[in-house]
């Protein structure tokens, strides 16, 4: 370079230097924050920094196939099942406007499924073939107080005939007695007969309690002279004679209030190969916001939801056997709110964490305990930190499932609170008298945490928010991974994206876990601007996929009974030091019954590695599983899928 070019180059660098020092001096704050966040990309895609925190990336479908995610699970082809239904949206509700995707996370196919009704807060589990079991789901969105033009609620109607049972079909008119306002029903009733009651000692009869019916009424015209203030009995129009004498209908106060959401009995399973709906038979009650745990003999429980008048289900419980593909109610009632965390245990009893999604009354089954359903029998579990701030909570079986030590992750007050919690308990149902402890803290108080148990026996938590739906905008931007053996946690890579209510998360057959949804009520710290549904996916690597390699898994058997074996091949057997089989997840509203993660004893020999499922069916349930292995480094393999009979 001559000395005049060099000149002139300095000049140019002085100049643009001064530029430079102008600008900052005008827009520093800018300059900095674009500096910094040059700098924070650089940092988290340095190679040492994935090794040890892994890494955040956003995935956006195409406009045309982009919904409101509220349910996903995995199926065993290895595709995500995203389910919105209506999405929470009552345009897309009111045009029957519901949605569905199937997304395959390797090819990054996405595909639309036709979707049968408003599967939006339905509930969901895996089935031992394969197929999803979906229950319930929206009949009506909810009025808030103002948007109600004519006075309603619930009737009860009594059928004192211990003969027959009476059906009521919609349009039925209840008069009140006292207030002479007329009602009228909103969809058909069958109410059953009454029941004859007999003293036991004497054998004489004593009474005849009525068979109950709820149904939804509303006044026949607007406004606030038609609502009613008290408990009144109403005549039923149409009827005469002995049917008259024996059915009425009781209603407390009738009014222009909020009326929240109604449920549907309707139930499908999904059969992830054909890629569609299969109609079964309805449940017995409507359910929104239900919650479906496998029980020991394989048949699905059915707990909880609001009904399809908008009232929490008084306590009846059903099941359905997937083998007659039918539903029949439970000897026992027991209410809980809606989205109750129920696991199966090792024993065969129902654990209940106390974690829920909202809706119930806050003194009514909010008590977490172990539940024999047979029996009825709950024994009430104590030493639960932040008992009040169990809504919203996330609850997770740590890995291994063997070891029965379940963890409660944050929570909120009841309702729309601004109580939240940063609390995480622990408990060990092993122990001869199980009690809560508490475990490491958050940072912050967290609603709508987000769990995913890993192959390598750590559990990545995500996500949430310190207020309700996000308020403030208070969405948390942090994961930490959960060490079991140490009971620690460790900060790992930020979040891209903030998720709170109806989001939720699923570890993948490679390894990597994904992230859907979230419906913040505002889009501002100040809660004036709507908030949007999110509809971008984010996926997380986990430090372990940042090595050098992983190990390899082929061959074997695509079936393994409980207490049988299967060979597999691995280049790498002579490092393997763990085997986990782990349940495809099915989650929803921060609750997600089927993940657990089961150890399996292994032999080596060369290249091959004979790995053992155990024998207990309440720990091992019959369906389809990942299963992964883990070199000594704990690096997983990507999964095979086999088939526990």
């Amino acid at each position: 370079m001559n000395d005049r070019a060099g000149r002139r180059r300095a000049r140019r660098l002085a100049i643009g230097t001064a530029v430079v020092l102008a600008l900052a001096g005008m827009n520093g704050p800018w300059l900095y924050r674009f500096g910094t966040e040059k700098y924070h990309q650089y940092k988290i895609n340095k190679p040492e920094y994935k090794a040890a925190n892994g890494r955040w990336q956003i995935v956006e479908f195409p406009q045309q196939y982009r919904q409101d995610t509220i349910h996903a699970a995995l199926l065993r082809t290895g595709k995500v099942l995203m389910i919105a239904g209506s999405g929470n949206n009552q345009e897309n509700f009111d045009a029957k406007k519901f949605d569905t995707r199937i997304w395959d996370p390797v090819k990054g196919t996405i595909k639309k499924v036709p979707t049968p009704a408003d599967l939006f807060c339905t509930g969901h589990t895996q089935l031992a073939d394969g197929n999803l079991l979906i229950a319930g789901g929206t009949k009506r969105y909810e009025k808030l107080k103002g948007d109600v033009t004519k006075a309603g609620g619930l009737m009860v109607v009594h059928n004192e005939n211990p003969d027959k049972p009476i059906t009521l079909p919609a349009g039925t008119k209840f008069t009140g007695k006292e207030n002479g306002r007329t009602f009228v029903s909103k969809d058909p009733v069958l109410v059953p007969r009454a029941k004859k009651v007999f003293d036991p000692a004497t054998g004489a009869f004593l009474r005849n309690d009525p068979g109950l019916g709820r149904i939804y009424v509303e006044a026949q015209k607007r406004g606030t002279k038609y609502e009613t203030g008290t408990q009144d009995n109403y005549r039923v129009q149409g009827l005469s004679g002995a049917e008259a004498r024996n059915t009425y209908g009781i209603a407390q106060k009738l009014a222009l209030d909020k009326k929240d959401f109604q449920g549907i009995r309707d139930a499908y399973e999904f059969d992830p190969v054909a890629e569609k709906y299969i109609k079964v038979d309805p449940m017995n009650e409507a359910r929104w916001y239900p919650t479906l745990t496998t029980l020991s003999d394989g048949k699905v429980l059915s707990v909880s939801g609001l009904d399809d008048i908008g009232q929490l289900v008084p306590g009846k419980n059903e099941v359905f056997d997937p083998k007659t593909k039918k539903w029949t109610y439970t000897d026992t009632v027991r209410q809980f709110p809606t989205y109750p965390a129920l696991f199966l245990m090792e024993n065969g009893k129902i654990f209940y964490s106390g974690s829920n999604a909202g809706y119930g009354p806050d003194n009514v089954g909010r008590d977490p305990g172990i539940w024999d359903v047979d029996s009825n029998k709950f024994e009430k579990l104590s030493g639960l930190s932040d008992a009040d701030r169990l809504e919203t909570s996330g609850t997770v079986l740590l890995p291994p499932a063997q070891n029965q030590t379940y963890m409660v992750i944050g929570g909120g007050g009841v309702g729309e609170s601004a109580l939240s919690s940063a609390k995480t308990r622990l408990i060990d149902m092993k122990d001869g008298d199980p009690t809560f402890v508490d475990g490491p803290t958050l940072e912050k108080g967290t609603r709508y945490p987000q769990s995913s148990v890993l192959p390598d026996d750590t559990v990545l938590v995500s996500g949430g928010s310190q207020d309700y739906r996000g308020r403030g905008d208070s969405n948390i931007l942090q994961a930490r991974l959960y060490h079991p053996d140490t009971n620690t946690f460790d900060r790992v890579a930020d979040p891209l994206v903030g998720r709170n209510y109806h989001s939720g998360s699923i570890l993948l057959p490679d390894g990597r876990v994904m992230f859907f949804g979230s419906d913040p009520l505002y889009a501002d710290k100040a809660n004036t601007k709507p908030g949007k549904f999110e509809q971008r996916i984010e996926i997380y690597t986990p430090p372990y996929l940042y090595r050098d390699a992983r190990p390899t898994l082929s061959g074997g058997p695509r079936t393994i009974a409980r207490g049988g074996s299967g060979t597999f091949s691995s280049p790498q057997a002579s490092e393997v030091k763990k085997v986990r089989l782990i349940k495809p997840s099915a989650s929803t509203h921060v609750t997600d019954v089927d993940q657990r993660s089961i150890a399996l004893d292994f032999e080596v020999a060369g290249d091959k590695i004979t790995v053992t499922v155990p024998k207990n069916k309440n720990l091992v349930q019959s369906g389809w599983y990942m299963l992964f292995v883990d070199d000594d480094r704990g690096t997983p393999s990507e999964a095979q899928w086999v088939r526990v009979p």
